[in-house]
Formats: C-alpha cells, sequence, structure tokens
C-alpha cells in the first residue's frame, strides 16, 4: 500500500516514510492511495481473536512494507497484557438496551490516546531504520492533555528519539499537568505555553515546515516527527478499535454478523472519528458516525452547514481535551470525500490560515452528511449526564464519555434511530476528578487538593482508581518551563540542547 499527500496527490510513498516523516513537505497530512476491503466473512473471522489478532489482522493491509516479524515486533509489544488493565486491551460495556460504551483508557496513561501511542514507538523505530539513515527522530507534539503524556511513555527512553511536548499552560486538568511535569526519561523534556491548543498545534506545523530549523537539525543528524495525530501511525491503531468493539458485540450477542451499529464519538481534533470512517469504508457495517462536541461545537456546526469558521469565541470547559477549533484531521476528510480534490483542499486549508474560515459546496457537505452526524453539549449537560448515568446505572463517566453520552441520547431523541449503538469512552473519569466528583454530588464546592479528590471520588462511587494515577501522588516535577507561541522555535532548540 502507498500514501499520498492531502494537498499534492501525485505523491507516492511507502508506509514507512509516512510515519517516520510525519507530515508531507508542503504541509499536507498523508492517506492511504486506497483502502483495503473487509468483507463479512473477514470481519466474522476476527469475532474469535484476541485484541492483538485483531490488529494484526488490520495493520497487515496498511503496512504492506512490514514484514509479518516486524509487526509480530510491533503489535506483541504495543498490546503487552503488562500494559493494560483490562485484558480485553479495549473493553466494550453494555449500560442500557443497545447502549454500549466503548472504554479505551485501561492503558498506562489512562486515555484513549494509548491505543495508538503504545504502538507509535515501535513503528516509528522500524520505520526510521528503514527510511531514516540512522537519523535520531526529534518527536515534536502539541497536546491538549492526552496526547502529551501518551505520547511520553510511549517514547521515554527509546533508542534514537528525542520527544518534545508541548501544552497550553491553563489548558490541561491538574492531573494531565502532573502526568506530564513529572514525566521520567532521559530523552523527553515538556514545556507549557501562554495560549491554548490551537496556538500550539499551528506552532507545531510551522516548525515542522520550516526549512531553516529542519537544515538546523540535519547539521545534527536529527529529523522531526509526530506523534499527534496528523501522524498516519498514530491513526491507523484507531482504526482497530472499532473492527474490535464490532466483534465483541458479535461475542456478546449483542448483534449478529452483519447488523448495522452507530458509533458516537467525543471529538476535537478529528482523528478519533475518522478512524471510525475509515473502518465503515473497509466494510465495517456502521451506519452512522455521530460526531459530539463540547461548548467548542466548531465541527457540530461545519457538519450541520457546510462553513468551518474558527472565529469564534473559544471556551475553556471541563472536557479540555476538545478545546480545539482547528480540527487537523477534517482535512483528510475533505480530501477523500470531495474525491481526491488535492487543489480544493489546498484552497480551503489557505483559506482557513488566512481567513479563519471556509466554505465547501452543498454537494460536498451532503457526502459527508450522508456518513456523519453531529451535536454538542454544554457544560451543565456534561455534569447533569455523569451525575445521571452514576445514580441510575452505577457508571461513572469522564467529562468527554459524558459529551458523548448526552449527544448520544440527543440524536436518539431527534432521529428514534437507537440501533445498537458503540459510544466512545475516552478518559478514566480519575483525570478530571474535581469535576466529575461535583457533578456526582450535584455541587460545585470540592476544595480538596487532586489526590484527596481522587479519594473522595473513590468513597462516593466506589469506582476503582487507576494504579499509574495513584503513582503520581509521590513523584517531583521535573519540567516547569513556560514560553509564548511565538518563541516555540527557539525552545524546541533550547530543549535540545542545540
Amino acid at each position: 500500500m502507498l500514501y499520498t499527500s492531502t494537498r499534492n496527490k501525485n505523491i507516492r510513498v511507502s508506509a514507512a516514510q509516512a510515519i517516520a516523516q510525519g507530515i508531507s513537505e508542503e504541509g499536507g497530512l498523508f492517506v492511504p492511495c486506497e483502502l483495503p476491503e473487509f468483507d463479512i466473512d473477514k470481519i466474522g473471522s476476527m469475532v474469535d481473536m484476541s485484541y492483538i489478532q485483531r490488529a494484526k489482522t488490520v495493520l497487515r493491509e496498511f503496512l504492506t512494507d512490514f514484514t509479518d516479524e516486524e509487526l509480530d515486533y510491533c503489535v506483541n509489544g504495543a498490546y503487552a497484557a503488562n500494559k493494560f488493565s483490562s485484558e480485553k486491551i479495549a473493553p466494550v460495556v453494555n449500560i442500557n438496551g443497545n447502549e454500549n460504551i466503548l472504554e479505551l483508557w485501561h492503558g498506562p496513561t489512562c486515555a484513549f490516546k494509548d491505543m495508538a501511542l503504545q504502538l507509535l514507538p515501535y513503528l516509528m523505530t522500524v520505520s526510521a531504520k528503514k527510511t531514516a539513515d540512522g537519523k535520531t527522530i526529534v518527536i515534536l507534539v502539541a497536546t491538549s492533555g492526552d496526547t502529551g503524556k501518551a505520547a511520553l511513555e510511549g517514547f521515554k527512553n527509546v533508542d534514537n528519539t528525542k520527544i518534545l511536548v508541548f501544552y497550553p499552560v491553563d489548558g490541561v486538568s491538574p492531573m494531565q499537568k502532573l502526568q506530564m511535569t513529572t514525566q521520567e526519561g532521559e530523552n523527553v523534556a515538556v514545556c507549557a505555553i501562554n495560549g491554548n491548543f490551537d496556538d500550539a498545534q499551528s506552532s507545531v506545523k510551522a516548525i515542522f515546515t520550516n526549512d531553516e530549523i529542519k537544515a538546523e537539525l540535519a547539521k545534527k543528524n536529527m529529523m522531526f516527527s509526530s506523534a499527534n495525530s496528523i501522524n498516519w501511525g498514530r491513526l491507523v491503531p484507531q482504526i482497530v478499535y472499532y473492527f474490535s468493539a464490532y466483534s465483541e458485540l458479535v461475542q456478546q450477542n449483542r448483534i449478529t454478523l452483519g447488523d448495522e451499529i452507530n458509533v458516537v464519538v467525543p471529538t476535537g481534533n478529528f482523528g478519533n472519528i475518522l478512524a471510525g470512517y475509515y473502518a465503515k469504508q473497509m466494510g465495517l457495517p456502521i451506519k452512522k458516525l455521530v460526531c459530539a462536541s463540547n461548548s467548542n461545537n466548531i465541527l457540530t456546526d461545519f457538519l450541520k452547514s457546510g462553513e468551518y469558521d474558527k472565529n469564534r469565541e473559544f471556551y475553556t470547559t471541563t472536557s479540555p481535551s476538545m478545546d480545539i477549533l482547528i480540527s487537523s484531521n477534517l482535512e483528510r476528510l475533505l480530501y477523500h470525500m470531495s474525491g481526491d480534490d488535492d487543489k480544493l483542499v489546498c484552497e480551503l486549508m489557505k483559506s482557513l490560515s488566512e481567513n479563519g474560515r471556509y466554505v465547501v459546496s452543498e454537494t460536498l457537505i451532503k457526502n459527508i452528511q450522508s456518513v456523519f452526524d453531529a451535536g454538542f453539549c454544554d457544560e451543565a449537560s456534561v455534569s447533569g449526564t455523569i451525575h445521571k448515568y452514576e445514580k441510575e446505572f452505577r457508571y461513572l463517566c469522564d467529562t468527554h464519555t459524558s459529551v458523548a453520552v448526552k449527544v448520544y441520547e440527543n440524536y436518539v431523541a431527534e432521529t428514534g434511530d437507537d440501533i445498537p449503538t458503540v459510544i466512545d469512552s475516552t478518559a478514566s473519569p480519575y483525570k478530571f476528578s474535581k469535576s466529575v466528583l461535583n457533578a456526582v454530588n450535584g455541587a460545585d464546592d470540592c476544595d480538596l487538593d487532586e489526590f484527596d479528590t481522587v479519594d473522595e471520588l473513590n468513597r462516593v462511587t466506589g469506582a476503582p482508581v487507576p494504579a499509574p494515577l495513584k503513582a503520581l501522588k509521590d513523584k517531583e516535577v521535573r519540567f516547569k518551563e513556560v514560553c509564548n507561541k511565538e518563541n516555540m522555535s527557539e525552545m524546541v532548540f533550547k530543549l535540545l540542547d542545540l
């Protein structure tokens, strides 16, 4: 399988090249030139497989330049039993009727990013050996909270790599911040920025495509790559868990092989739901992909109207991983849905960069709406949904999962479409313990410190506290740097000791 760029479809690279490079030279994102097809028999063959076997079945079709031995090394290492608190890796929990929660947070950093970022370092190492001529790979990451820690944990002390993470100083939860600033490893560095996630992400993209900076790195036998979902190696592992979730529903007799399901995804950068789109295009029987947004509902507005406009108020919410106004992976969807129109994508991305907005044609948005629906919920609804599900179903949602659950409820009420549904649960509630505890108690009166709040949430709900979060309590803070977005390139050189 070969890959091309959303902004230049004449480009052809291997999977290893796409993963090692991260982003195309002209700023486009790598996408597969074609998608593999999974018929119902092949999907059925996955039902009784382990998660590792399902992962190999899917990834083998995309990583055709990896040998079987290399793929075994990557997948077995990523999803080893000692790394995940559930033997299912990504278990599916039935809540009520046709409502099923796909728990993606049983990895070492308690967020769905582990599903990809435990695998990416292995993919990156193999890819670099194939394509990077012994260079040190500098992983540059902008994070709204979860990607940063998951990437740091995945890449710590990996040979021939360095990883630099930038996060918005006031845009992550206390637990997310502590996870990053206490990170162990000789090849890691973390810095806060004065700004929001979009500021960090835009600056990282600018650094990636800056020829002077790349030339300076080349002098030191270094090259940039990414652990954000702009990197295909971050996105392709996420396709796996949709096939796995479907298999789990068949195994649990919630559906019969061949039945359609809906999928609801809380998303900010559009990567998680885009992986579901790829699974659908490959043949997985998904009827509708429902995009769930918080108060920063730019994706809902786009999917309803065809207009993408980031010139709006930015909200700092209790679901910070979704506090995003520039959804990078939407570029990939626009490329596919427009019939691989790279010139259109270039025009739209130029308009977004220069004017902060773009509008797509009525034909294009109707094509997108044939696959996607969308909704959003405000902060009161997030809190109310957490409270409702804990009291009625004894199920504790984090703030992001709550967004998806509420949007799902609204979608069913509006459409009557209540077929079996998978709702992505993207983080442990203990990563946002103050917000979750306030919601459960129905009051905004928690004045405990972070770990006392965790203990109180555990006492009130009985939900187990993940061991990796417990272990943070007495860890030393290593990283205290803060910079302005305009100075991120200088900070990159400082953190690399160049």
